[in-house]
């Protein structure tokens, strides 16, 4: 299982598996029912990974905003850790470019090619994100085992 995490507070958090994408809105489920999620309806294994976009606070940005943001992306490193699932962090303009997809800040750029990619989902900006974060984890776990986009 690959799981995509998109740290914002308007967010969500991804799992791909074979049997397919299953993305959940942080707007719907906190931190501690991602814990429940992943533990025991998707269930975790030795070759569960996770990818989270590597974030930071922005110019202009409040401190109070900043302050959730940055508590929010600590709770899933910290059930990322707890849960024995190993971390890998990605910036917005790698997994962007990786997916052709480079936003510069519109998101309806990525919601457009999340759909593209999964047109059997209904996306929205909240989960466009996590999903293709998880999309560009199965790419890059599929080079580490020598897969390419002929295989699949």
């Amino acid at each position: 299982m690959i799981i995509g995490i998109d740290p914002g507070q308007s967010g969500a958090i991804a799992f791909f598996r074979d049997s397919g994408m299953e993305v959940f809105p942080f707007s719907k489920y906190t931190p501690l029912d991602s814990v429940g999620l992943i533990e025991e309806r998707l269930g975790i294994d030795a070759r569960t990974v996770c990818y989270i976009e590597r974030v930071a606070s922005r110019p202009k940005q409040g401190v109070a905003s900043s302050f959730k943001f940055g508590k929010h992306f600590g709770m899933y490193l910290g059930i990322m850790t707890a849960l024995r699932i190993p971390l890998n962090y990605v910036t917005p303009s790698v997994w962007q470019r990786d997916l052709q997809c480079l936003s510069k800040g519109d998101k309806n750029v990525t919601k457009r090619r999340a759909q593209e990619l999964f047109p059997a989902h209904k996306i929205t900006h909240a989960v466009a994100d996590a999903m293709l974060i998880a999309e560009y984890g199965r790419r890059q776990e599929n080079k580490y085992k020598g897969i390419t986009a002929n295989d699949l």
